[in-house]
């Protein structure tokens, strides 16, 4: 049995797609404006703060497209973004705990839209995080936006 060209095709065009992986990174030391096209001539939409994490979408030259932890989309050139991954709390008085357990001691509380350094990537549910002041802990994964 021999498989039809088309569907042959159709499977390499898509898998590239379906293989993509999510890449996250943060606005640079400085913070960034997002425009609505990938140029300088592109209507301003918003400024980034430093150290906001994003989800790049697309890469385009120079430029890439980002969506944030509200779920807009817009362009950003790239050299302003960093490789260091921070990420936004998403819910109201989230623990960050001493070990990755859900019955260990608070070390901290994170209120809705706190940022924070993300440490070590996800795992079993939760990731390593610190807080601008030093304390560090694990959150679950869950609680957070940019893994």
């Amino acid at each position: 049995m021999t498989i039809p060209r088309f569907l042959l095709s159709a499977a390499f065009v898509l898998a590239p797609a379906c293989a993509h992986a999510l890449e996250f990174k943060s606005v640079g030391a400085a913070s960034l404006i997002l425009y609505d096209a990938p140029s300088l001539k592109g209507a301003k939409l918003f400024i980034a703060p430093r150290g906001m994490p994003v989800e790049v979408v697309l890469t385009y030259g120079d430029w890439v497209k980002l969506r944030d932890a509200g779920g807009d989309l817009a362009w950003a050139e790239a050299k302003s973004l960093s490789p260091r991954r921070t990420v936004v709390v998403r819910s109201a008085n989230a623990k960050v705990r001493g070990t990755a357990d859900a019955d260990a001691n608070p070390v901290m509380t994170a209120d809705k839209g706190v940022l924070l350094e993300l440490l070590d990537a996800p795992a079993s549910g939760w990731i390593k995080v610190r807080h601008r002041d030093g304390i560090s802990g694990y959150m679950r994964a869950a609680d957070v936006w940019g893994t």
